[in-house]
């Protein structure tokens, strides 16, 4: 009753439509979380234990993952044959764990995701050999529409202040090429991996440089400039906003409720709804089903993420749906990767099933076709 009352309520507000849309928004792609196998278990024995699935399984997507995933992807197809769609919210940038170590990791460097898979795929090239041409393939495919996370999947303060006091976690995991499970009981406002969370209001200062030079690299990257946006752990304040706006971005990807830090550790609760904003014409995007099959919370997934899909249509929403990379990561456990593929053609094939009218769909273009409508209404 619980879940049902919830998958009910939170789709009252917001942008309606007619059309049974479907569309995918997972996180963290394109981020170096786990370097490889041996880096786990080097890490393990160093005391840098793992805190959660994402410490465990959540690496960089080899070629094999990216193989599996489009199989299932294009196995299944919607009323107007299109096959069914990832936005891969991405990182353009990784640390550059090399430079860092060649500098006695006196200071921050990162370089493009291409570099990244470049020098992968010589070091490991059993699985990244081959897997920078496969996401461009998957792209012009129509399988992945990525779209903008950040330019790193980390707090530059938490960073730069653990390396200079050679904290014992920061460089456990540099030295093993890895950025997981950095302890943070210093920051109490702050994530590890939160990009845009802060202390002090003053610290906000840096971040238009970040997610300036973060947009022009994710264009570089992926051939086009970023549309939607969600930020790392979701923290980014509201002044950012312009920003965004002025470097080509559309909507932002928000929690249906979330804490804004205001700063100096005083917060207020925000709600949002899928909407567009008649003034701006900028999106809000609110994700309404939530589908990670490879995290034990005791529920079957498939029929869990149905009923979720079945209310978003029932108040004629699109069906956002919110996931993470992790749930297709085999380079550290296979086993990992099957589950979430299983999981995920299930998934596909009832949703085909059920609704044979539904339509796979990108973010950007369920955002297109949201400012579209809003366009209409102003006629």
């Amino acid at each position: 009753m619980k879940n049902y009352l919830t998958n009910n309520i939170k789709n009252l507000l917001g942008w309606k439509t007619s059309r049974k849309f479907i569309s995918f928004a997972i996180d963290d792609y394109g981020n170096v979380r786990l370097n490889s196998r041996q880096a786990r278990k080097n890490m393990d024995q160093a005391g840098l234990k793992t805190n959660n699935r994402f410490d465990a399984y959540d690496t960089l997507e080899t070629r094999a993952d990216l193989e599996a995933l489009y199989e299932v992807l294009s196995s299944v197809k919607d009323e107007e044959s299109r096959p069914a769609v990832f936005t891969p919210y991405a990182l353009p940038c990784n640390i550059n764990f090399e430079q860092l170590q060649m500098d006695g990791y006196q200071g921050y460097h990162y370089e493009s995701l291409q570099d990244t898979y470049e020098k992968l795929s010589g070091q490991q090239p059993e699985a990244y050999a081959g897997a920078w041409p496969l996401w461009q393939e998957g792209i012009a495919k129509g399988l992945l529409r990525p779209q903008f996370h950040g330019r790193e999947h980390l707090n530059l303060k938490v960073f730069e202040e653990k390396l200079q006091r050679r904290d014992h976690d920061i460089m456990c995991a540099l030295q093993n090429h890895s950025y997981t499970r950095i302890r943070q009981q210093d920051y109490p406002s702050i994530g590890w991996t939160a990009a845009f969370s802060f202390a002090q209001a003053e610290e906000l200062k840096r971040f238009p440089g970040i997610l300036k030079s973060g947009l022009n690299a994710f264009e570089s990257v992926f051939g086009y400039r970023a549309t939607a946006f969600t930020p790392p752990a979701q923290q980014f304040h509201p002044s950012l906003y312009p920003v965004l706006w002025e470097n080509g971005i559309q909507a932002i990807d928000r929690p249906l409720m979330y804490k804004q830090h205001l700063g100096n550790g005083k917060y207020k609760r925000v709600f949002s709804r899928t909407r567009c904003d008649k003034t701006t014409d900028k999106a809000t995007i609110v994700r309404n089903v939530v589908f990670e099959p490879t995290e034990d919370r005791g529920v079957d997934w498939v029929a869990f993420t149905l009923k979720q899909i079945e209310a978003a249509f029932r108040w004629r929403k699109p069906a956002i749906i919110s996931s993470h990379r992790v749930n297709f990561c085999g380079h550290i456990d296979p086993e990992n990767r099957k589950q979430g593929l299983e999981a995920l053609q299930a998934l596909l094939q009832q949703i085909v099933k059920r609704w044979p009218d539904v339509e796979f769909i990108s973010v950007g273009e369920l955002v297109k076709i949201m400012q579209k409508e809003q366009d209409v209404s102003r006629d």
